[in-house]
């Protein structure tokens, strides 16, 4: 039996077996699992299992920190142990809906912003490759590094713009279908919906004595039109006799959404995506040193409770706006400054399992990966969390100080991010890195922590 299947297999028995699951998938990093009776699940053996970096409850889910890409592994094979591809850990859907609804009503804002993330989520590997591919562009560019690589391959040069722009291009409809999907209503309405308010012919309509802007108001235009799309689609799916349904439907969804949207729901998405874009810009043009500390330093308590996600749109709104995102590397500070915790914790403890655990941790944190970090070494020892808060707040403030950007949106951090650093900005942003790693160490060092015993 492999590691993989004989994780798998010491999860299920740790929580109390199949049947007592009712819900069981993954995120990049976490198996994330429901169950009808939580006095059957054993968390302390669950916390000690050799590949399980941690232990998170969010509602009325339990989720077990294991890396990314093993978590999907992880699941696969639970679902393999199950039978018939995980049919058996199909749930009650009574029982699951009573549980969904016990965790909103407990935590109303953070299953908001969680639909929130849901729309941008599925979008993280298209901001990837397209930050990426602008990084690789900015690089051929420079004579002082590849030399007259751009004035002999012009034409590499301009498919690669292609390749690295092609999600902005199509981002609205994107975000339509996705924000479809989250609220209920039919995919090729959402992106229906997107296509009216990004279509170049509204620059030929004058609307009240003034002419309508193509894609105004950006992702958050979209998101507004799109929910009430999907609640006039839900309304109209009860109303309609079933003989009429699938043809009345969809036009009057269109015209009534449609209509709505261009004379009231775009010009207000306009001003509160002008209003976000302007507002973080300010406050990080102005703010200097203390706005960047602050950021990144509450930026990990954040990510405990999910309130993090809220900021997507704001990501993807700055790069909308100024073609660049200047939130993304302050935010990045904060798990920076916990590889630097992690790393004075790995010096000065003797704990092995503690050890082990932060070896294989640390690669990933280098990249931006941090909940196995955050997770498994500096939210259960204290001390160590508050140190690598303080270590990103350090980080936070010079690379707001030091204006440094992105050109990505979100979905990378880390040293990776280095690569999507505008030009002239890389080295500064390199810098801030190991300052905050250098910060997140001592703080952590001077704090102490109290060593867990085998």
């Amino acid at each position: 039996m492999d590691k993989t299947t004989a994780l798998a297999s010491d999860i299920l028995l740790c929580i109390g077996g199949q049947e007592n699951i009712l819900r069981l998938e993954n995120c990049m990093t976490r198996v994330r699992v429901e169950v009808r009776d939580d006095q059957r699940l054993d968390i302390a053996a669950l916390k000690k299992l050799p590949g399980v970096s941690g232990y998170v409850k969010q509602g009325e889910q339990h989720q077990l920190i294991v890396g990314p890409g093993k978590a999907a592994q992880v699941v696969d094979a639970m679902k393999s142990l199950i039978g018939d591809g995980g049919a058996a850990a199909s749930f009650d859907d009574i029982e699951h809906n009573k549980a969904q609804a016990k965790s909103r009503y407990k935590a109303p804002m953070s299953d908001a912003l969680r639909m929130l993330a849901n729309v941008f989520i599925p979008l993280i590997p298209a901001f990837i490759a397209s930050g990426l591919i602008t990084g690789i562009i900015n690089i051929l560019k420079r004579p002082d590094i590849v030399g007259d690589f751009a004035t002999h391959y012009p034409n590499m040069l301009g498919l690669l713009g292609i390749f690295g722009s092609a999600v902005f291009a199509i981002m609205n409809i994107l975000v339509g279908v996705n924000t479809a999907k989250v609220f209920g209503g039919s995919l090729a309405m959402g992106g229906v919906m997107a296509g009216i308010l990004s279509s170049p012919q509204l620059a030929q309509i004058t609307l009240f004595g003034e002419a309508l802007q193509p894609g105004r108001g950006g992702v958050i235009a979209v998101l507004l039109v799109v929910a009430l799309m999907c609640w006039i689609e839900k309304r109209f799916r009860t109303l309609l006799p079933g003989s009429l349904e699938l043809i009345l439907n969809p036009l009057l969804t269109t015209l009534i959404t449609g209509t709505i949207a261009i004379v009231v729901l775009q010009p207000l998405g306009g001003v509160i995506s002008e209003g976000i874009a302007h507002g973080a810009s300010w406050a990080i043009d102005r703010g200097g040193f203390l706005v960047g500390a602050v950021m990144a330093g509450t930026f990990l308590p954040l990510v405990l409770t999910g309130l993090h996600q809220g900021l997507v749109p704001i990501h993807v709104e700055l790069v909308q706006a100024h073609g660049f995102n200047a939130l993304l590397p302050i935010l990045s500070m904060a798990g920076v400054g916990q590889v630097g915790a992690a790393i004075a914790v790995l010096m000065k403890t003797r704990n092995a399992r503690l050890k082990k655990l932060i070896k294989g941790a640390l690669p990933v944190g280098l990249l931006g990966i941090g909940e196995p970090l955050i997770f498994g070494v500096t939210l259960p020892l204290g001390k160590p969390f508050l140190g690598a808060c303080l270590g990103g707040a350090v980080g936070g403030a010079l690379i707001s100080y030091w204006k440094v950007a992105t050109v990505i949106t979100f979905g990378i951090s880390g040293l990776p991010l280095a690569l999507t650093i505008v030009t002239g900005k890389v080295m500064l942003y390199l810098l801030g890195y190991l300052l905050a790693v250098i910060a997140g160490f001592l703080f952590t060092w001077l704090m102490g922590f109290n060593d867990p015993e085998e």
